[in-house]
C-alpha cells in the first residue's frame, strides 16, 4: 500500500501562492519556471511534495483506486469518481494546462496527437479523425472543471488548521461562478412529462455533430462540445416546457440560447446556435410541447420522429435476441 506524508506548510505554501511566489520556489528548485499559475503549482506539488510517488503515466496506473483519490486530494482536485476517471484526471493535471486542453482545440489537433491522447485516456483507438476527437471531447467534458486548477477553498484559505491564523489572500482569478437566468428554475430533477428515451438523445446527438468535419475547425470544437452535452440540453428543454405550460416557440428557444451561454457553451456561431435551437425543438417535440408555427417550419418534427422511432425498434430486436 502506498504511504503518502505530505509536509503540510509547504503544501499550504504552494496552495496559496502567487504566479511569481510560485516562479520563484520552481527557480530555487531547479524546476521550469513556464506555464499558468495551475501548472506551476501542479509542478511544484508533483516535485517537492510528492517527489517520492512515481506520477509518469505507467506510475498512474500502477495505483489502486483509494491511492490515485489520495494523490488527488494533495494535489488539490476533485477525487471523486471511477478508478479510471481519476487516472484520466490526474494524468491531464499533470500533462496539461486546461485553459490549452479544451474541446474548443482539439479541432486543430492531427490525428497523430488525437491518438496519443487517446492512448493516455484510456480510450479506443480506432477510428477517423473526427471519431477520435469525438472520443477525447467526451472525456473532457465529462471531467469538467474536476482537473486543472485547486478548489476555490485552497487558494483561498490553504490548508486547514496551517493556515487557521492566517487572512486570506485576495484573489487574482475572477469567479465563474454567474448567476442563472431567473425566468426559469433549472434543477437536474425537472422536466416535462417523462425523460427522454435513449434514443431521442441519440438522434439528438447524432443531429449536432452531424458532417462536423465539413465545418471550421472552431464550429468542429463547438459543435463536438454540445455534442457531448444532449443529456443537459435534454433537461435544459424539460424545464423550459415545465415553466412554460409546456409551450415551445420562439420566446422558449431565445431563454434557452440565454440559459446555454450562461452555462459556457460556446455558441458564437450562428451554425452551432441554430443546430442547438433546431435538436432543442425536436426533443420538445418528442416530449409532447405544443409548437409554435413559426418554429414548426424550420424543423422537420415526422422526419425525427421517424428517426427516433427506428432506434427503438432495433433496441427492442436487439433486447429480444438476448433474451
Amino acid at each position: 500500500m502506498l504511504h503518502i506524508d505530505v509536509d503540510s506548510s509547504v503544501l499550504d505554501v504552494l496552495y496559496r501562492g502567487r504566479l511569481m511566489e510560485l516562479r520563484d520556489r520552481a527557480e530555487e528548485a531547479d524546476l521550469s519556471k513556464s506555464g499558468s499559475v495551475e501548472v506551476l503549482r501542479a509542478r511544484l506539488i508533483q516535485h517537492l511534495v510528492l517527489e517520492e510517488i512515481d506520477l509518469s503515466w505507467e506510475g498512474i496506473q500502477s495505483l489502486t483506486h483509494k491511492e490515485s483519490g489520495a494523490v488527488l486530494k494533495v494535489f488539490g482536485i476533485k477525487s471523486s469518481g471511477s478508478h479510471k476517471e481519476r487516472r484520466q484526471r490526474l494524468w491531464l493535471h499533470l500533462n496539461f494546462d486546461s485553459r490549452r486542453l479544451s474541446v474548443e482545440h482539439l479541432a486543430g489537433m492531427e490525428r497523430d496527437e488525437l491518438h496519443e491522447l487517446c492512448l493516455r485516456l484510456e480510450l479506443p483507438l480506432t477510428g477517423t479523425r473526427t471519431v477520435l476527437m469525438g472520443h477525447v471531447a467526451g472525456v473532457l467534458t465529462s471531467q469538467g472543471r474536476g482537473w486543472g486548477r485547486i478548489k476555490r477553498s485552497l487558494w483561498r484559505s490553504g490548508v486547514p488548521k496551517v493556515s487557521a491564523n492566517s487572512p486570506p489572500k485576495e484573489s487574482e482569478e475572477v469567479s465563474e461562478e454567474s448567476e442563472e437566468v431567473s425566468e426559469v428554475e433549472l434543477t437536474d430533477s425537472e422536466s416535462f412529462g417523462s425523460a427522454s428515451p435513449v434514443a431521442v438523445l441519440e438522434d439528438a446527438r447524432d443531429s449536432i455533430v452531424k458532417d462536423v468535419d465539413k465545418s471550421n475547425p472552431e464550429v468542429q470544437g463547438a459543435l463536438l462540445t454540445i455534442g457531448a452535452r444532449v443529456e443537459e440540453l435534454e433537461r435544459m428543454v424539460g424545464s423550459i416546457l415545465r415553466g412554460h405550460s409546456g409551450t415551445w416557440g420562439s420566446s422558449e428557444e431565445g431563454l434557452l440560447i440565454r440559459l446555454a451561454e450562461r452555462r459556457g457553451w460556446p455558441l458564437e456561431s450562428d451554425e452551432v446556435r441554430s443546430r442547438v435551437v433546431t435538436v432543442a425543438t425536436n426533443i420538445a417535440e418528442t416530449k409532447g410541447a405544443s409548437i409554435g408555427e413559426g418554429v414548426r417550419t424550420r424543423v422537420d418534427a415526422a422526419a425525427v420522429m421517424s428517426r427516433v422511432r427506428e432506434r427503438m425498434e432495433y433496441a427492442e430486436k436487439l433486447i429480444s435476441k438476448d433474451d
